[in-house]
């Protein structure tokens, strides 16, 4: 089976959902959603895709998960 070619990374459940809250904690400091997910290194988009699947996970859901 052949690569194709595009990098991906696959975190951990645990770290999306951690990276979720940390963006979260910058928003409601007041940054910008933008800055927010720039700084977890992520796009926009992504950010919405994965909030929509992982933002409802409790911590034992997350471990079962």
């Amino acid at each position: 089976m052949e690569e194709s070619g595009i990098p991906r990374n696959k975190h951990k459940v645990e770290e999306i959902v951690a990276k979720l809250r940390q963006v979260d904690v910058f928003i409601a400091q007041g940054r910008p959603v933008a800055e927010a997910v720039r700084s977890i290194g992520v796009t926009e988009i992504t950010y919405y895709r994965s909030g929509s699947v992982y933002v409802d996970l409790k911590g034992d859901q997350v471990k079962r998960f």
